[in-house]
């Protein structure tokens, strides 16, 4: 009910609805960015015909806390494809960055959100290096998707499933290990970050607010079918977000 909610796809496909009319079906490359801010519900599945196939999904959904201040934001959908992206490459072409959201050593990508951050998916090749300029008034994290490497000037090494958490600084430094499992050719990161809110956080559930009291107000919404349905349709005596 507060948050940013990035979907980035990466294989397979997916399909989205809310309900404030937002939906699609996400393939390989696509991220979903929804704004749940004042209010929605939403629901992401496979297609029919990949379950019947046994065929495989891979993606990450994440959740962007927003500043009190833009708690109650309208909801917000955007349907960004692979194609739109920024695309980057590392001097010597062993890396390649796709700028989802933000702005990445003076590219800008698709995404548009309502407070300063940025996220990037990154594929570094075998023994390739990435050093990265980043807002010294941001944050820094790095998620290995899949594959092994190191982050930072220390070379710490950092392996599928395992997030680094960067200290202070102005760039951020990857390397992908010269031998990769044959399951993971390359290594695969989203990196992201944005300027710190510091503030307090009440989360229960889906909900995420500043308050006990705000978490109550959200469930009481939900209850009395305030958030609306999915598909996306209008309820007497309710106003659709």
């Amino acid at each position: 009910m507060a948050d940013l909610d990035p979907f980035i796809h990466i294989d397979g496909i997916f399909e989205h609805q809310d309900s404030a009319g937002g939906g699609g079906s996400m393939t390989d490359g696509d991220t979903q960015w929804m704004t749940a801010g004042s209010g929605l519900l939403h629901i992401e599945k496979p297609p029919e015909s990949l379950v019947v196939s046994g065929g495989l999904f891979h993606g990450l959904q994440l959740w962007v806390n927003l500043p009190s201040t833009m708690k109650m934001t309208d909801p917000r959908y955007q349907d960004i494809r692979g194609k739109e992206v920024s695309l980057l490459s590392s001097p010597d072409g062993g890396a390649l960055l796709r700028v989802i959201a933000g702005e990445v050593d003076g590219h800008d990508g698709p995404g548009i959100t309502h407070t300063p951050i940025s996220v990037i998916h990154a594929t570094v090749a075998p023994g390739a290096r990435v050093q990265l300029p980043w807002r010294k008034d941001f944050n820094a994290l790095v998620y290995v998707l899949a594959g092994r490497g190191s982050v930072g000037a220390e070379r710490r090494p950092i392996e599928m499933g395992q997030l680094a958490v960067f200290g202070p600084g102005d760039v951020i430094e990857v390397a992908a290990d010269d031998n990769q499992e044959s399951r993971s050719p390359s290594l695969e990161l989203v990196i992201l970050g944005g300027r710190p809110i510091r503030e307090p956080v009440a989360a229960y559930g889906p909900f995420v607010m500043n308050t006990r009291e705000e978490l109550i107000t959200a469930f009481e919404d939900f209850q009395a079918g305030r958030l609306g349905t999915v598909p996306a349709e209008p309820h007497p005596g309710h106003d659709v977000l």
